[in-house]
C-alpha cells in the first residue's frame, strides 16, 4: 500500500513539474515575427494614441517609427526653441498646472517655494522659483532642465512631451507672477474686484 501511494505521489508532483515548465515557457511573438492574429501580418502593435515612450538608454528617443510627419515636426519645432513657442491661454496653464501638480510638485511644492512633501520628509530640498535667479532665468532653462535633469532631480524627457515640457515652463511662469505680481499690474477689472474684497 505504502508503494502505491509512492508511486501515485510521484505520478501527482511529475504533473505540477510539467505544469510549472508550462508557466515559464509560455508561447509568445518574438520582436517583429509575423502573426496571422492580424491584418497586418505583424506581431508588432502600434501603441494606444496618447501614450508616451519610456526608454532610457544609448538608443533611448532614437526612432520616431510611430509617430506621424506633423508630430515630428511639432516636436522637433518644440525641442529648439528659446522660448515657450505657444500661445500663453488658459488651457496651455491648465495642461501645464496638471503636468507640474504630477512631476513637480512633490518635490518643488503646489506654490513653486521649493517645500514640497517629499522635501519635508527629508529629501533635500529644491531651490524655490521665486528667488530672483529663477525669475531672470531663459525659459529655455527650465526645459532644459526638465529634459535631462539636474543633480538629484531625473530627467522627465521620457515621461513629459515636448509641448507638455513647455507648458510646465509656462505654468513655472504664471506661479512666478503669482507670488509677485504688482496690484497696479492687473486689468482695471481685476484691480476693483480685489480692492472691494479686501474692504470687506
Amino acid at each position: 500500500m505504502r508503494v502505491m501511494l509512492a508511486v501515485l505521489a510521484g505520478l501527482l508532483l511529475s504533473g505540477c513539474e510539467k505544469g510549472m515548465h508550462n508557466m515559464y515557457d509560455q508561447p509568445r511573438y518574438n520582436s517583429f515575427a509575423p502573426s496571422p492574429l492580424f491584418a497586418d501580418g505583424t506581431s508588432a502593435r502600434r501603441p494606444p494614441a496618447g501614450t508616451l515612450p519610456s526608454a532610457r538608454g544609448a538608443f533611448a528617443g532614437t526612432s520616431s517609427a510611430w509617430k506621424g510627419a506633423d508630430e515630428v515636426r511639432r516636436d522637433e519645432a518644440a525641442l529648439a526653441a528659446t522660448a515657450v513657442p505657444y500661445p500663453i491661454t488658459r488651457q496651455l496653464l491648465e495642461r501645464g498646472r496638471s503636468r507640474f501638480d504630477i512631476y513637480c510638485a512633490p518635490c518643488h511644492s503646489v506654490a513653486g517655494d521649493g517645500d514640497g512633501l517629499v522635501a519635508r520628509r527629508g529629501f533635500p530640498h529644491p531651490p524655490s522659483y521665486h528667488q530672483d535667479r529663477l525669475r531672470r532665468a531663459p525659459d529655455r532653462h527650465f526645459f532644459d532642465v526638465i529634459s535631462g535633469g539636474y543633480g538629484i532631480m531625473p530627467r522627465y524627457a521620457d515621461v513629459l512631451s515636448p509641448a507638455d515640457r513647455w507648458a510646465v515652463v509656462a505654468y513655472i511662469r504664471a506661479l512666478q507672477l503669482s507670488q509677485d505680481a504688482h496690484v497696479d499690474s492687473l486689468p482695471a477689472d481685476l484691480r476693483r474686484r480685489l480692492e472691494a474684497e479686501a474692504g470687506q
